[in-house]
């Protein structure tokens, strides 16, 4: 075969990296990936254009665009709408999920209204197309309350709501009813932790069970992290992952109110404040201010944006709680639109570097 252009990047940055060409629909997907030492090749469909090129490496300034020689990929496994064609009218197939989250070996899907007499089905054919899956969940609610979790309708497979989880060379034990996780942040931790410098000291504000701690620690072993949740069944699983991980002596948990918290043992101790509460997180500006060091650090603060509004007028908005709560905004180190998360509403990062 003659050679093919491709993008060439490092492996941690492989998904990321194949999900942003997919969106820009230059991925060959009849071609196989090629890992070779610690990068990952790859294939195209064609050379990109400039713009794509500018776009990919503004993710990912470490990506070359080049040429490998790949093999086809094998024939693949039916997916899921294939699978469901005997099974579901034809009207009610194009309303089936195009995609749903997997955590450790559990599914979870948002089943339409109009599918929810097949769920069985549905869950089953899950399993039969995807061999490392256990149990099929499907959402039976919005995420909700003080500790951000939802509930689930069981559909298939093993009855069970708790998981094992890994991400970036980390463990999590997860239980999906008793504590908020996304997957869909996996790339949002690495990045976080990717920026921590040697003897900074975090305060992870909204830990959960601790994907932004545990791979801060993994990642940087002369740092300290103090991870902060006010659901006591979080915390349990976040103990759990600091000793999973051997983070015992970098990454210390706590269950607590973060206003409470930044009053008393936390005021003025952090270089850095992670803010993973996007519905309300405004709120705690204040306390993150208190949390860092008097002479300034980094608040990584997440939101949700909803059209009309933009990322300017959050920016704005957290600009003047910094102010109220007496400190000095310098800049926005980074700020940026993740996901999406509803129609017409994004997850949003600000990276703001206060004094």
């Amino acid at each position: 075969m003659k050679p093919k252009v491709c993008v060439k990047v490092p492996k941690n940055f492989g998904e990321k990296a194949v999900t942003l060409a997919g969106k820009l629909g230059i991925v060959d997907k009849t071609l196989a990936i090629i890992k070779q030492n610690e990068d990952l090749f790859i294939p195209l469909i064609k050379q990109p254009e400039n713009e794509q090129i500018t776009r990919l490496t503004q993710e990912i300034p470490t990506l070359q665009i080049t040429t490998k020689v790949f093999k086809e990929k094998k024939i693949c496994s039916p997916n899921l709408a294939q699978v469901l064609q005997k099974n579901l009218p034809a009207n009610l197939l194009a309303k089936l999920p195009q995609s749903f989250d997997i955590i450790g070996d559990i599914v979870i899907i948002e089943v339409p209204p109009e599918l929810e007499n097949y769920n069985a089905t549905i869950g089953q054919a899950i399993l039969d197309t995807h061999k490392n899956i256990k149990t099929v969940l499907a959402k039976a609610g919005e995420i909700s309350g003080v500790y951000r979790i939802r509930e689930y309708n069981f559909i298939a497979g093993e009855k069970r709501t708790k998981t094992v989880h890994r991400e970036f060379g980390c463990q999590f034990n997860v239980d999906v009813a008793k504590a908020y996780f996304s997957p869909r942040l996996s790339h949002e931790h690495e990045r976080v932790a990717s920026l921590v410098t040697d003897g900074e000291i975090l305060v992870d504000l909204f830990a959960g069970v601790g994907p932004f701690s545990v791979l801060i620690g993994k990642k940087n072993p002369h740092v300290k992290v103090y991870a902060v949740d006010l659901n006591p069944e979080a915390v349990e699983l976040l103990k759990e992952n600091i000793k999973a991980n051997k983070l015992s002596n970098r990454v210390v948990p706590l269950l607590a109110d973060a206003q409470e918290i930044s009053k008393g043992e936390l005021r003025g101790v952090a270089d850095r404040v992670i803010m993973n509460l996007p519905e309300t997180a405004i709120n705690f500006v204040g306390s993150a201010c208190s949390i860092i060091k008097p002479q300034g650090g980094i608040i990584h603060f997440y939101g949700f944006v909803r059209k009309p509004d933009s990322i300017e007028q959050i920016q704005e908005q957290v600009k003047l709680a910094i102010e109220k709560a007496g400190r000095h905004l310098e800049t926005f180190v980074y700020s940026k639109s993740i996901r999406e998360t509803a129609p017409y509403e994004s997850q949003l990062v600000l990276d703001t570097k206060i004094k």
